[in-house]
């Protein structure tokens, strides 16, 4: 047996000579000995695979290939250290500088974990860093930084807890920084981290801190006015914190008991503030006729704060409100296509049609939710503003050549998707604009539409419009279109917004495939039609998830009386929540209830699918949607 395997072993060696010098480096040859290479380390001969991989040294996957065996492989420092001075620009030199970084750490070699540290946003690592320069002498350093990573309600990882000891065990801790962080930790939910934190208090401080833990966990005590009989700092911020859980569970009995009791207790403004500007959002969330009054009244109007006293009044339909709130708007975002549109339809409201129709001219040329409203408003055309993106073949075949893109294109040969997406994002960090622009059209040309819109998003080219609204799957959308009794520029605009058209997407939550559809809502859906349901992974084939997302949509249609805006809305949202948004009282104009829609993810989700319908009617050549005749308005729930 021992003969053998020498035998196959020269023989290899052999054949990687010939295949790479007798054929001049042939890329398919390469290919075929990368994939003996791969093989001889999967089944453990490192012997063969250091014959076949040492002829690959030019080859673009050389890298990652020699980068599966380091990582396994850690104690090798000479190797790794040529690997990461050689590869320095490569992906996987940061992938295996974090694993032996790792494993420096794990063994406690601080001085060479300390030369080869690169900052990179991860916590962990960060701790690791610093106490490196503790266990080497730099105490002041390394407690400074400890401070300010221990600053936090969140619950930092493992790495961090001999840093945070060194901390607790140092001259310079207090009790002033516990407290600050046993705070911090109950405004992020972290009871558990709270509880540890308590422990640490000395035996004298630990009753006020269960007092705060009592009414975190039963914010009702802030009604109970013989429970804030002292007025200390801390009190006040008790109560507060008491008052903005209380909000989330009942916000009229939070109202009641902040504006009967604020005035009193020796709370900070700023926390006053705070508060204060939190309870008047939660108004504005809840459409309640109180939050325009509480908006306005507040000292410091930020951002959002303006733009939702904005809503609140189109929620009264008071155009006079409307008109105040709009003048609050910086000189900036008053030019913004949303309150351009607003601006008009105020004026228009009040009288003013001449400066309401030049704002809707100027508002038509903008290519967007707004402008497309404004155009409807003048009876103009929808302006596309198409303008394809320029390039050379010579440009694109420059770009594919260079050594990131050899490198993806290898993944792709061998069908390693996530490798080639994690390269490509890699290679993607390095490019001018100009050569962003020439990526995406390189996305484009090799089937990846998701990763053409992100590259064109992150070159801020905007106008390429059959480069930013592929037409693909055209026969499943048709076909389930004329099904479903559905516009196909519907279907594609749910399918660009919910996945850019990747038949592989998974959202965080678990929706999968094209128009992102979770395993519950297939299973259900088929269920329905009487088809068989065998696995979630049904939802990656585009046939089966066109079909079942176009189904219930049209189902959510069903419900919402064939209300385009309330069964878009309902697709994001769910429709439970949508019903709950629906009028009681009277009629809304569609625009206003989208405007108002709380929650922002479905607010923007709304106004794109709108936008992006119009955009795939033009791509399609038709003209037969008009955003007009999907906006009408949304009844009250008496109706």
């Amino acid at each position: 047996m021992k003969c053998n395997c020498q035998c196959d072993l020269l023989l290899i060696i052999c054949l990687a000579f010939v295949s790479v010098t007798g054929c001049n480096n042939n890329l398919d040859q390469q290919r075929n000995i990368f994939l003996q290479a791969q093989k001889q380390l999967q089944q453990g001969d490192i012997a063969a695979f250091f014959a076949l991989s040492s002829n690959l040294e030019g080859y673009p996957l050389y890298p990652y290939l020699h980068y599966q065996w380091l990582k396994n492989n850690l104690q090798d420092t000479g190797q790794i250290t040529a690997f990461l001075s050689v590869y320095k620009d490569s992906y996987y030199a940061g992938a295996l500088r974090s694993k032996w970084l790792n494993y420096l750490a794990k063994h406690e070699r601080w001085h060479e974990f300390k030369q080869y540290y690169q900052p990179t946003g991860n916590i962990a690592r960060e701790c690791q860093f610093y106490w490196a320069l503790y266990t080497l002498g730099n105490k002041p350093l390394a407690l400074a930084e400890a401070k300010r990573l221990w600053m936090t309600g969140d619950i930092r990882p493992k790495a961090c807890d001999s840093l945070f000891l060194a901390l607790i065990m140092s001259p310079t801790f207090s009790s002033e920084l516990l407290w600050q962080r046993f705070e911090l930790a109950l405004a992020k939910n972290n009871i558990n981290l709270a509880d540890y934190l308590r422990g640490l208090l000395s035996k004298a401080e630990q009753p006020s801190a269960d007092v705060w833990i009592q009414v975190h966990k039963n914010p009702a005590l802030v009604q109970d006015l013989d429970f804030w009989t002292t007025d200390t700092p801390q009190t006040g911020r008790l109560f507060a914190h008491g008052i903005d859980r209380m909000a989330k569970i009942n916000l009229d009995l939070a109202l009641a008991a902040w504006d009967g009791r604020k005035k009193p207790l020796a709370i900070d403004p700023q926390i006053k503030q705070q508060l204060d500007r939190k309870l008047a959002l939660a108004l504005a969330y809840k459409r309640d006729s109180r939050a325009y009054s509480r908006l306005s009244q507040l000292p410091v109007k930020d951002e959002k704060v303006r733009e939702w006293t904005i809503r609140t009044a189109l929620q009264e339909q008071n155009w006079q409100h409307v008109t105040q709130a709009l003048a609050r708007l910086t000189a900036q975002e008053l030019q913004m296509p949303i309150w351009q549109y607003w601006y008009a339809r105020a004026q228009e409201a009040t009288g003013n049609r001449e400066i309401a129709q030049t704002t809707y001219v100027k508002l038509a040329n903008d290519r967007s939710f707004y402008g497309f409203l404004a155009a409807d408003k003048i009876n103009k055309p929808y302006h596309i503003a198409d303008a394809p993106v320029s390039y050379t073949e010579n440009e694109l075949d420059s770009l594919a050549a260079t050594p990131d893109f050899a490198v993806i294109q290898e993944f792709n040969f061998f069908n390693l998707k996530a490798e080639a997406r994690q390269q490509w994002f890699f290679a993607l960090n390095k490019l001018s604009k100009k050569q962003l622009i020439l990526a995406a059209k390189l996305a484009q040309q090799w089937h990846w539409d998701q990763l053409a819109i992100i590259t064109l998003v992150k070159a801020e080219y905007w106008d390429d419009i059959s480069l930013r609204f592929p037409i693909r799957y055209a026969n499943q959308v048709n076909s389930n279109a004329y099904r479903s009794n559905i516009d196909p520029a519907i279907i594609f605009a749910l399918i660009r917004q919910e996945s850019m058209l990747d038949s592989n997407a998974i959202s965080p939550v678990g929706a999968r495939g094209l128009m992102q559809i979770m395993p519950t809502t297939g299973r259900h859906i088929a269920g329905e039609l009487g088809e068989s349901w065998q696995s979630e992974k049904l939802l990656f084939n585009p046939d089966l998830n066109i079909h079942y997302g176009s189904t219930y949509y049209r189902k959510l249609l069903d419900r919402f009386n064939g209300h385009f805006i309330l069964a878009t809305a309902a697709y994001n949202a769910g429709p439970s929540r949508v019903a709950k948004w629906q009028p009681i009282d009277k009629s809304v104009p569609a625009d206003i209830w989208i405007e108002t829609i709380p929650y922002e993810e479905t607010r923007k989700y709304v106004t794109k699918v709108l936008s992006y319908a119009l955009i795939y009617q033009y791509r399609m050549q038709k003209n037969a949607l008009k955003i007009k005749d999907l906006l009408s308005d949304v009844k009250s729930t008496k109706n």
